[in-house]
């Protein structure tokens, strides 16, 4: 059985999807997410008053997130949901008051098409491209969880090899809340890898961000739900290439797929959160 979102409308706005699926396995036991997946702007918003370099960094989107997600949904089977639309339009991970869900400055550029938003775009910009997003992946959740097994959620971003002029060590990071399910086997797998040694140095245990973000994506669709869940962050300049990517991506599903088979990987477990106005759904 595919697990797969019927044809409706979902589109934004002159025919821009704010979605890109993946068919998948609903006995794949996984879905995976990409909140930054792409750094394209709807016609109707131009360039948003940006160079088009801009739109090269990663104010715009996650490098490599998503080459890597595709490549790892097919190789678990896995369902997928990737963001169509730049982090620079609204941020599909961020909550929906969030101030940050339009970034009016962004790592020392000023975003001319923001500077001036009023509440009213806000609205329209999280109703045609923020929402349809997140209720793509609910759904697609939702969908595994009727066929009768809950999915593990697994969120892909890249990170920048330095913030603010300082060198981030990590390699790769595991973002999590409170549900060790997922997170502790994972980090643990890779803290055992050859080329991520020494591993307190170059494995990012909530690094470089913290994973409890009150209404975050993971936060809505799966820690809400009691699901098992990480946000798996790569450093941009190890899968600036899609070869890369795809490396990361093989070595990623080699890792993930017997936690999968691991107890209660697959119940909904009220862990709580520490992110702030937490409230479960189940």
């Amino acid at each position: 059985m595919d697990i797969s979102a019927p044809i409706q409308s979902m589109a934004g706005h002159e025919g821009f999807e704010p979605v890109e699926e993946i068919r998948g396995s609903a006995k794949a036991g996984a879905v995976i997410l990409c909140d930054h997946a792409s750094n394209a702007v709807p016609p109707a918003y131009g360039a948003l008053g940006l160079p088009a370099s801009d739109f090269e960094r990663h104010i715009a989107y996650d490098i490599g997130a998503a080459w890597l997600a595709r490549r790892l949904a097919r190789l678990l089977d896995a369902p997928a949901a990737l963001s169509t639309f730049s982090r620079l339009l609204i941020d599909p991970n961020r909550g929906a008051d969030d101030p940050t869900l339009v970034m009016r400055l962004s790592d020392g550029a000023i975003v001319p098409g923001n500077a001036r938003i009023d509440a009213a775009e806000v609205t329209r910009r999280r109703d045609r491209y923020w929402r349809p997003y997140r209720e793509t992946c609910a759904r697609i959740i939702e969908a595994m969880s009727a066929a009768g097994r809950e999915p593990v959620v697994i969120s892909i971003h890249s990170f920048t090899p330095a913030w603010r002029g300082k060198p981030r060590p990590w390699k790769v990071g595991v973002l999590w809340d409170k549900d060790p399910r997922l997170p502790e086997p994972l980090l643990a797998a890779l803290s055992r890898e050859n080329d991520l040694q020494p591993a307190d140095q170059l494995v990012g245990d909530n690094e470089p961000y913290d994973g409890a973000l009150a209404g975050d994506t993971i936060d809505d669709v799966a820690t809400s739900r009691g699901l098992a869940n990480a946000l798996i962050e790569l450093r941009q300049d190890l899968i600036a290439t899609r070869e890369a990517a795809e490396d990361w991506a093989e070595r990623l599903a080699r890792i993930i797929a017997p936690i999968l088979d691991l107890p209660h990987m697959h119940e909904r477990i009220d862990f709580g959160s520490r992110a702030f106005g937490k409230t479960l759904r189940f």
